[in-house]
């Protein structure tokens, strides 16, 4: 459930009609959206942008629009070829996550696995982003500084956080019933779901094909549910438990989060000093060195001064870091580990720069950030999704009580669920998830994943009639972190997965565990 970062790349843009001198983010508001999709260059490099029309209410297509923002590498083979196999559509999680930024980040490889026929395709979904109408609803910048507080947010570093988390969250339902208007319903899964099959069919073609991460299996699984004879090919990356996710508990997402933590105590220990600079006498004895940090940052937070910004690493901010560490553990952990060892020392700054951000400015012009990702669409579909809903402060209480039994990342998760408190009601997509789709569906996922863990694959497997059509592709020689992009090596695990678009199967027996060994 991470977001990415806002894009400042300029560059040469040659539209239908004539050509701009250059590329910005405000650029995108140049692209008249179409129900023919059309592209134009963008960014620098081999990308091209266009504006989905669609309808923003499927019950009523006369009604309102909305425009959906894409973005695409294009196959290196021509569209008239026979190998051309058409697009691959990508999502990178969330909810709230920017597929835009997910191509122009990663596309490049993502266009390596999956081979040259292939259009690699991503979206900002329906609300978020660049996307249009954009679910907001802070009148200005400043409001959103002062108010928004982050879906995931450690609920344990106070006597009234869950007290006062919930409260807070009651505003927040209130200004969206307020300020969204028309469009807040219509910012679900489901209604994204049936954006990516608008999307399949203004390139003229009948079935998706779709690669989705983390929350973008619950799209996945989504879609597959409403249109199961819709589907040429599905890999599902980070596997999200499809009943919880509706439900709203997320109970299920964090049950490997504490043994995720442990791999991170065995391979510092394993590492040795020279390599991990947490490094103690045992794995245990790591894990109580950092209990011990945690107390004294409790009673001691560490102001931090650097060259852009300034803050204090708090429990807070400890613990979120951390946790967001847990996601991409070979990228993060050797540095994590640095920065908690200074951290130890009474030296914030390392692991305040792993979550630095710019400091609060009044922007002088704000049409230049109107397709910004903000925070209010990773919540508002959160909670337009799930039907549980917190409504009074004991029924939070009894969330948190309940989910931290899960987990000792129970504290934090548990705020997913209480951001909702207050939330107004909307008409929820219940499924069923069960059905025979056209083509089995992929899932892979790593052995130790903080949020996506492995149960979720073997509910899904097992679920009625839906079993009989997915492969199990777990493993991965015993890597954790989040998805298959956390683990070393991701373009050679990718050539698994790549079977799927090269072949439409993978060389295993059915339901038979992959284990990529030295990856």
């Amino acid at each position: 459930m991470k977001r990415g970062t806002q894009l400042g790349v300029i560059a040469t843009l040659s539209t239908l009609g004539g050509t701009l001198a250059q590329w910005t983010e405000q650029s995108w508001a140049s692209i008249e959206p179409s129900k023919d999709l059309a592209w134009v260059q963008c960014y620098d490099g081999p990308f091209e942008c266009g504006r989905l029309q669609v309808p923003l209410n499927y019950s009523d297509p006369d009604g309102q629009s909305a425009a959906i923002a894409l973005i695409r590498i294009k196959a290196n083979v021509s569209t008239d070829s026979a190998e051309y196999r058409g697009p691959i559509l990508f999502n990178p999680g969330g909810p709230g996550g920017s597929g835009v930024e997910l191509v122009h980040s990663a596309g490049q490889a993502l266009a390596t696995i999956v081979g040259p026929q292939f259009d690699v395709v991503s979206f900002d979904p329906r609300g978020v982003s660049r996307s249009t109408p954009r679910i907001s609803w802070y009148e200005t910048r400043v409001e959103r500084e002062l108010w928004a507080r982050p879906l995931t947010m450690e609920l344990n570093h106070s006597s009234d956080s869950v007290a006062s988390y919930w409260a807070a969250s009651k505003i927040t339902g209130q200004l969206a019933a307020e300020r969204a208007g028309d469009v807040f319903p219509h910012i679900q899964t489901d209604h994204t779901a049936r954006d990516m099959l608008s999307i399949t069919e203004a390139y003229g073609r009948e079935k998706i094909q779709y690669w989705g991460f983390s929350y973008g299996t619950a799209l996945g699984a989504t879609f597959a549910a409403i249109f199961p004879d819709k589907i040429e090919r599905m890999v599902l990356d980070g596997l999200v438990n499809i009943q919880d996710y509706y439900t709203g508990t997320r109970k299920s997402n964090i049950v490997d989060a504490d043994n995720t933590l442990r791999w991170f105590y065995k391979d510092c220990h394993s590492a040795g000093p020279e390599l991990c600079a947490f490094y103690d006498s045992s794995p245990e004895a790591i894990e109580q060195r950092l209990n011990r940090l945690y107390d004294s940052i409790i009673r001691a937070p560490v102001p931090v001064r650097t060259e852009r910004s300034y803050g204090l690493v708090d429990y807070q901010r400890l613990r979120r870091t951390l946790f967001l560490g847990l996601y991409y553990t070979f990228d993060t952990w050797a540095v994590l580990a640095a920065g908690l060892a200074e951290l130890e020392a009474g030296n914030g700054t390392t692991f305040y720069k792993l979550m630095e951000s710019d400091p609060f400015k009044c922007w002088c012009d704000p049409s230049e950030h109107a397709f910004d990702s903000v925070g209010e669409a990773e919540i508002t579909i959160a909670c337009n999704d799930g039907a549980v809903i917190p409504e009074s402060v004991e029924e939070a209480e009894r969330h948190y009580e309940d989910i931290t039994g899960e987990s000792g990342w129970g504290s934090m998760w548990a705020s997913v669920r209480n951001a909702c408190s207050g939330w107004p009601k909307t008409p929820k997509f219940e499924g069923p998830f069960s059905g025979n789709t056209s083509y089995p569906i992929l899932l892979v996922g790593n052995t130790a994943d903080p949020v996506t863990p492995l149960s979720a694959y073997r509910n899904a497997v097992h679920e009625p009639n839906l079993g009989d059509h997915i492969y199990e592709a777990t493993g991965f020689g015993k890597f954790d972190g989040h998805r298959l992009r956390a683990i070393p090596g991701f373009e050679a695990a990718g050539e698994v997965v790549g079977q799927v678009w090269e072949h439409g199967f993978i060389s295993v027996s059915y339901l038979e565990v992959i284990v990529v060994e030295g990856v």
